[in-house]
């Protein structure tokens, strides 16, 4: 049977069922609640949504309906519907919106390694949301980016590198990205029990991670074991626990289905296994791939269908509006069909307060005030200082004194902006470069000099440079390189990018290879190497020629103010890396293999630049007094940090299974618990992890989770436990071998 046939029959066999469902279902609630029939019944704030929102739906034509379903919805006027469009992002700050703060880029967030930060961060982006939306509303300004419906967070796991969307993730452990992602969405939704601040969409469904250049068109075939030990688990986690509103459906296709028309990513688990209830929205211009991209069908109309009974929502794009009416009318979809998916629709403008009095709702109360108020702009700065990450601190050259006499900031972005914002940004007057930041945090009578010395990308057009050699007179040389969103990002935004937004290696930049080496060449004092990138970076010799090195990823609106902070001592670093650093791509299997075998922390067999969970600090941190007890239901893991510096710190302490005898295609390491933990100088801190014996378990080879057997190592450490990890410098893991 052919892809299209196959699919065709699918779309029959699901029409029926679902619409009389659906006719039945709306048949018993109009009967038992009469008053939903009546005229302008969904004004009435007495009934539920369910009811008001069916009544409305009700009362729509058919051409009425279809253009709801479309990420611009238009006016209703006879029914006093206003305009709305879908269409916002919110991925580290309300972007494309004007004046916003602009927060560190999410891979920066999942540094942190802190979950309550993600929660405050995200809600204070909702706040700043909901007050742009009351003002935009009020000027009657309904155009795209401002309503409240946001298509973040990404949590697509960041499997390999080389993509360059990889910044938009919380990296690739699906246990820190479940567990960062869901203080995201709590955050962004808000907890009124009545009203939606806001709206959070997981995205891209299901198994989505590049390459960009063929998402398109591209069928990812993981295994059974990787589909639910490594891409799932993120988006069932936000769909069962964070009660996330929406999940956007991705470009490509995954075992032969294009993602949103796939039986088995839309029906059999998000709305039969983990009872879904929001609302699916299509990647933008997704329905259109249904038929030009993957051709599984042969027509728009089909591909139409295939999405509405599929279960898609909303159309960002134009298919619906272009080829639904013509597929109701081939019999391809039912009425009945379209009103199920209105229905996920306008259950969630009611819930947002988008037809109730001004008065009813708190978060039509929130003030201008606080878009890029002094407390959000102190947030991001410390969300941005917190996400920093120490690589290497020989002879501890770090921290600087404030009074060096001489310092010496170089590299090209050490005065941009584009490092700070990433991609999906919005715009703040308080942009502070890494360069303003030293400025600001140095002594005024320190002789603070600064070249550009090196272009981000290429080779300098003169060839007579004198910026290295102002190196031989500094007292420390802060070189700021990496890349930028215009280097790594989606298809259509990295305009500096030969692939489409991915990179084809980890290096940096020949040309800032180059200018690095010459400054280590004429150096006086020690050069710290400041690193920008929202994906690895494969350092190479320039790992040896460098004093210190830090990640500070795109690190939002106060990025050279946390940075400085770091450099010079008031912040101690405390980041710790949410992926694994490799050498180089030679240790990394094909880019479109999307088995999981040899990669990231749990599979990867070769000896990595820095481990998954590695990050340094100016303070001493020892794990000490391991105890493990058990009950019926749980492990309880008891351990001590102390700080045997003189220096207060932070360290995130993270717990690992290991298999002794690992079996056939099982993770090498697995993360089960992490903390971040404050601890002053020259104190102790006590901790205890609570692991859920349901919760030891591993995916078979079917995809099937079964109960742990056998012996494991069970580790309590500051990064992976492996011989890498120490030999960088992190602290003596603590470990039991215990049997299930």
């Amino acid at each position: 049977m052919s892809v299209v046939s196959n699919l065709s029959q699918k779309i029959s066999q699901r029409l029926v069922p679902v619409c009389v469902a659906a006719v039945s279902g709306f048949t018993l609630m109009a009967l038992a609640n009469p008053v939903v029939a009546q005229e302008d019944a969904w004004r009435d704030q007495s009934l539920s949504f369910e009811q008001r929102s069916a009544a409305l739906i009700d009362a729509m034509t058919l051409d009425e309906k279809i253009s709801q379903l479309s990420d611009e919805s238009p006016a209703i006027e006879r029914l006093g519907i206003v305009k709305y469009n879908w269409w916002n992002e919110a991925l580290h700050g309300v972007a494309r919106n004007g004046i916003a703060t602009v927060f560190p880029q999410i891979i920066g967030l999942a540094a942190t390694f802190d979950p309550e930060l993600s929660f405050r961060m995200a809600d204070a982006i909702s706040t700043e949301a909901r007050a742009k939306f009351n003002i935009s509303q009020a000027m009657g300004n309904r155009e795209k980016y401002t309503g409240l419906t946001f298509w973040s967070p990404n949590v697509n796991i960041f499997r390999d590198p080389r993509w360059g969307r990889g910044q938009e993730t919380f990296g690739e452990s699906p246990l820190l990205t479940s567990l960062m992602a869901d203080a995201f969405v709590r955050g962004i939704q808000g907890d009124d029990p009545r009203y939606l601040k806001a709206t959070a969409a997981a995205k891209h469904f299901g198994v989505h991670s590049g390459p960009e250049a063929l998402r398109h068109s591209f069928d990812a075939k993981p295994t059974a074991k990787d589909l639910h030990e490594t891409y799932l688990p993120a988006f069932a986690h936000l769909v069962t626990e964070s009660k996330v509103a929406g999940v956007m459906c991705a470009y490509n296709a995954v075992y032969g289905e294009p993602a949103c028309s796939s039986d088995l990513l839309l029906n059999e688990l998000l709305k039969q296994q983990w009872q879904f209830d929001g609302y699916v929205v299509s990647d933008c211009g997704a329905l259109y791939d249904i038929h030009h991209g993957h051709k599984a069908v042969k027509t728009p109309e089909q591909a139409a269908a295939a999405a509405l009974n599929g279960g898609v929502s909303l159309n960002c794009g134009f298919t619906y509006n272009a080829a639904l009416k013509q597929a109701v009318e081939q019999g391809l979809v039912l009425e009945n069909t379209i009103d199920e998916r209105l229905q996920e629709l306008y259950r969630l403008r009611f819930k947002l307060g988008l037809f109730d009095t001004a008065e009813s709702n708190p978060y039509n109360q929130i003030p201008a005030d606080v878009i890029n108020s002094p407390e959000h702009v102190a947030l991001a700065k410390e969300v941005a200082a917190k996400s920093i990450v120490l690589l290497k601190n020989n002879n501890h050259v770090l921290p600087l004194a404030k009074d060096i006499k001489v310092p010496y900031v170089t590299g090209p972005f050490a005065a941009s902006s584009d490092v700070l914002m990433a991609n999906y940004y919005g715009i703040s007057g308080n942009m502070v470069t890494i360069l303003e930041g030293i400025a600001n945090k140095v002594s005024m009578g320190s002789a603070l000099n600064y070249r550009m010395g090196a272009l981000p990308f290429n080779d300098n057009k003169n060839p007579k440079n004198w910026a290295p050699f102002v190196a031989k007179t500094a007292d420390a040389v802060i070189a700021v390189v990496g890349i930028s969103a215009d280097m790594e990002g989606e298809e259509v935004d990295a305009i500096a990018s030969a692939h489409k937004g991915d990179r084809i290696d980890l290096q940096l930049p020949q040309n800032q290879i180059n200018y690095v080496k010459q400054l280590a060449d004429n150096k006086k004092g020690p050069l710290v190497l400041v690193v920008a990138s929202g994906s690895p970076v494969a350092l190479g010799e320039l790992y040896d020629l460098a004093d210190a090195i830090v990640q500070v990823w795109y690190p939002g609106e106060q990025g050279g103010n946390a940075v400085a902070d770091v450099l010079f001592g008031d912040a101690n670093p405390s980041g710790h890396l949410p992926l694994t650093f490799p050498k180089s791509v030679a240790q990394l299997p094909p880019y479109d293999d999307y088995r999981m075998q040899g990669r990231t922390y749990k599979f990867m067999t070769k000896e990595p630049l820095f481990p998954f969970g590695f990050g340094l600090s100016y303070s001493a941190f020892e794990y000490r007094n391991l105890a493990i007890e058990q009950d019926d239901s749980a492990y309880r893991v008891s351990f001590e940090l102390r700080n045997s510096s003189q220096r207060d710190g932070s360290d995130v302490a993270q717990l690992y299974l290991a298999p002794v005898d690992p079996k056939a295609q099982e993770a090498l390491f697995e993360l089960k618990a992490f903390k971040r933990l404050d601890v002053a100088a020259g104190q102790r801190v006590q901790h205890e992890f609570v692991i859920a014996k349901s919760a030891l378990t591993r995916v078979d080879g079917n995809g099937k989770s079964v109960p742990l057997q056998g012996k494991y190592q069970l580790f309590v450490a500051n990064a992976l436990p492996s011989e890498r990890s120490a030999k960088l410098g992190a602290a003596a893991p603590l470990t039991q071998v215990i049997e299930f």
